[in-house]
């Protein structure tokens, strides 16, 4: 599984890349957790910022998800 967050490197760009890493420990799910920056690539994705990707597909975009509602998405996949 591969886990893209998408930002600029925002204070809650941040909070989402630690809560997408401590969702995967508690649900101990061998992923891949990339960040991109990239606006160019950024908005291949999503219109604003944070975005969460699994496997090219957006699950969650412009809001800073909980370790709960990470876990939950990722327990549907």
């Amino acid at each position: 599984m591969k886990i893209t967050i998408l930002g600029m490197g925002c204070k809650k760009c941040v909070e989402v890349y630690d809560n997408v890493k401590k969702a995967i420990e508690e649900l101990k799910i061998d992923a891949e957790v990339v960040k991109i920056a990239d606006a160019a690539k950024i908005a291949e994705y999503v219109m604003s910022t944070p975005g969460v990707v699994v496997d090219d597909e957006v699950i969650f975009e412009g809001k800073v998800p909980s370790v709960e509602e990470i876990k939950n998405e990722l327990s549907k996949l």
